[in-house]
This record gives C-alpha cells, sequence and structure tokens, in this order.
C-alpha cells in the first residue's frame, strides 16, 4: 500500500517534494515616509514598523538591500491636507522627493509607488467629494497628475489603489502619451471594503472623517464581482492584478489565479500582521510558524507577489534556511 509518511520522514524529504516554496524575491515591502525631519517613528498597531522622514529612512533601506528585499512601495505622510488632495500632484511632494532618493541612493531598488488620494485629503477618502460620496471621473483627472509627477521623478511601478472605475486605462492613457509606457501599472484590481484596514489608517493618518469606503470598495460578500473587476483591469491594460486583503480572500487569489494570464499580486495587510503580533505578545502563538504559515498560504493559494510588512522577519527565516 502507499503511505504517504514515508514521504514526510525526514526535512530532507519534506523539503524535496514540498509544492510550495516561499522566497525573499516574492515579498514587496511597504514603506511610510513622513514629510518631516528627524522622523523614526514606531506605529502602535503595527510593531516593528515605522514612519521615517527621508533623513532617516538610509538605515531601513540598508537592511533591506542586506535581506535581498529589492522591492518597495511607498506610501506618503504629507504636512498639509486639503479636500482635493493638492499635494498628491505635487512634483516636489514628499513621494516624488522619496523617489529620486531611493533612485539615486539605491539604485538596486525597485521602487513602486501608491496612486490615490486617501493620505493627502483632510477628509480621508480617495478622491474629490460631491454629495457626500467621491466624484469618480473628477478623481481620476487628478490622480492622471499625480502619476505623471511619480513618473517625471523616476518611478518603476505605479499601484492605483483607490477603486475609482476606469483607473487603470485613464492612467494607462496618460503614461503613454507623455513617453511613459515603459512603467508598468499594478492594478488594485480586488480591493475589499475591509475591517483588516484599521492599522493602516492609523499608519498613514487616512481614515475616513465621514462614512466608509463601501460605495466604492468591494463588497466582502461578492467573489463573481471579483472576476469582473480583474477583467476590467486586464482590458484596459494592467500590467499585475491585485487582491487585497489577503487571509480572508484566499479563494479569491486562486480565481483569479485560474482565469488571468497575468501576475497576481496579494496585499497581506495591516490588520492582519497587526494580529499575528498581538497574540505572538500575548504568548499564544508561535510567531514566526504562524507567520511562515500565513505568507505560504498566500503564495499557495495562487499569488505571484505579496505585500508584506512581515518581509523582513520572513527573509531573516528564509535566509537561515
Amino acid at each position: 500500500m502507499f503511505r504517504p509518511r514515508r514521504l514526510r520522514k525526514s526535512p530532507v524529504i519534506r523539503r524535496l517534494v514540498r509544492e510550495t516554496n516561499l522566497s525573499v524575491n516574492d515579498f514587496i515591502y511597504p514603506l511610510f515616509i513622513e514629510e518631516k525631519a528627524g522622523i523614526k517613528k514606531e506605529i502602535a498597531s503595527m510593531p516593528g514598523v515605522y514612519r521615517y522622514s527621508l533623513d532617516r529612512i538610509s538605515t531601513e533601506l540598508d537592511e533591506l538591500v542586506e535581506l535581498g528585499i529589492h522591492t518597495v512601495i511607498l506610501f506618503a505622510i504629507p504636512l498639509e491636507k486639503d479636500a482635493i488632495g493638492s499635494e498628491a500632484m505635487n512634483k516636489q511632494g514628499i513621494i516624488p522627493q522619496a523617489i529620486r532618493f531611493i533612485k539615486k541612493n539605491y539604485p538596486q531598488l525597485y521602487v513602486i509607488s501608491d496612486i490615490c488620494f486617501c493620505e493627502y485629503t483632510d477628509h480621508g477618502h480617495c478622491g474629490i467629494i460631491h454629495d457626500n460620496d467621491v466624484d469618480n471621473d473628477e478623481t481620476l483627472a487628478n490622480l492622471n497628475k499625480q502619476v505623471i509627477a511619480h513618473a517625471e521623478a523616476g518611478v518603476d511601478m505605479v499601484a492605483p489603489s483607490g477603486m475609482m472605475d476606469g483607473t487603470i486605462g485613464s492612467l494607462r492613457y496618460e503614461l503613454d502619451n507623455n513617453g511613459y509606457s515603459q512603467i508598468p501599472i499594478m492594478g488594485y484590481s480586488v480591493k475589499y471594503a475591509s475591517a483588516f484596514y484599521g492599522p493602516f489608517r492609523d499608519a498613514a493618518d487616512s481614515a475616513p472623517t465621514f462614512g466608509d469606503r463601501r460605495t466604492y470598495q468591494m463588497d466582502p460578500a461578492n467573489r463573481t464581482e471579483a472576476r469582473r473587476e480583474a477583467a476590467l483591469d486586464v482590458e484596459e491594460g494592467a500590467d499585475i492584478i491585485m487582491v487585497k486583503p489577503a487571509l480572508a480572500y484566499l479563494d479569491i487569489i486562486r480565481d483569479l489565479k485560474n482565469t488571468f494570464d497575468r501576475p497576481i499580486a496579494a496585499y497581506n495587510v495591516s490588520g492582519e500582521y497587526a494580529m499575528v503580533k498581538a497574540a505572538a505578545e500575548k504568548g499564544w502563538i508561535d510567531e514566526e510558524r504562524v507567520m511562515m504559515e500565513t505568507l505560504t498560504s498566500i503564495k499557495r493559494a495562487g499569488a505571484d507577489i505579496i505585500i508584506t510588512y512581515h518581509a523582513k522577519e520572513a527573509a531573516k527565516v528564509l535566509k537561515r534556511g
């Protein structure tokens, strides 16, 4: 008779027949950039994750390079916010400054920028507000200005996260017609109106001051809609399609993997990270094992790329072998 346990007898044979293998090359690490000086501030709800000013961020970037993490995604904490998120379109704003700084001093790093307005608006929503809701098409016009500011600064990839209808097509047209056809777009194609985003909103000072984002982010109960959303982004020119969050939506990651011929990204979001950290602090779980099991499950579900706050710790585990 066949005994499956024969192929589990030792670490060597388990590694030999392992179906899913994590690599440091799978990871994108998020960075929160403050438009101030002298800032290295730990985010209370995300232990081990910090907000940095550009004059303090080199230590963090040195560590990423040493660990073999070569891709970062940038989020802004600007000094000034207003109703339309003007600083998002400022060609001398904090993210264009950060892109130039990283590309000059760490040319080996691949830089992705978040394209959205929630970090820049005084109301915390992802665009221009009319009648207590985000105006989709007026917001697209401003997103086009933001993406060109980042492209001119030298960004390697852009990642629009606001879930405005038509975003990918609008940005693709704008990039192509301004000489930036080489810049890929990673669409937040399937982004749910999730309760798992709480710590990020602390990190980026981006919590809505009224209402919520359910009129533009997806209903967590919907599955087939995810394929429709992803299909629209692919049709409009997305190079990579993303599912966000990851853990409660592993079925969606697998659906997209089975349906589309694009790389699939998954965002292992702040709430997922914070739960592991909180349980580990209580001594209720083995943090390292839970972290690696979590990341492996995302990869096994079909993600080619994982955006995760665990990236540095996971890279250290993988380096040990």
